[in-house]
């Protein structure tokens, strides 16, 4: 047997983008933001703080370290309903899986800016027609994740300004 296998590394934008396809997303969205790639991921990546900003969907969410590179979440939705995740958080790459719910964030250096995409599929298996047909509803609601991201990322560097 070869070991000669070929390997590509992809940066955390693709690898959330081939995500979305393997997954059958019904949301995904990326786009350029004339925004420092530390200023978005400061936003993004302050999920306790900020992703009840970002996802009108989550009312709170709270994180619990588990000792290893990943961490246990709870997720209080607006109505009462209740998620427990699996996370994964790294510079510019987050990962959180439910039972039921995948959601993702990349953002990497592009030009004077960065490319930031957003991830939000089902967990269930037959759930790809269902899928297709929440895309339409998915993109805008990415895009809107985006916006706000980017949004809140100026309030914080105004509020930072002396």
């Amino acid at each position: 047997m070869s070991t000669d296998w070929r390997t590509a590394n992809l940066d955390p934008v693709r690898r959330l983008r081939v995500m979305a396809e393997g997954l059958h997303a019904a949301m995904y969205a990326e786009a350029h933001l004339d925004l420092p790639l530390a200023e978005i991921w400061a936003v993004a990546g302050d999920l306790e703080g900020e992703l009840p900003h970002l996802v009108p969907t989550i009312r709170a969410f709270r994180c619990r370290p588990t000792g290893t590179d990943r961490f246990h979440a709870d997720a209080d939705g607006p109505l009462g309903h209740t998620a427990r995740f699996e996370v994964l958080l790294e510079p510019g790459w987050c990962l959180m899986q439910s039972r039921r719910i995948v959601g993702g964030m990349a953002a990497v250096e592009e030009g004077d800016g960065c490319r930031f995409a957003v991830l939000g599929a089902l967990r269930r298996p037959g759930s790809a027609s269902l899928q297709k047909a929440l895309r339409p509803l998915g993109r805008s609601r990415g895009r809107l994740m985006i916006e706000r991201t980017a949004r809140r990322a100026l309030i914080h560097r105004w509020r930072a300004t002396p």
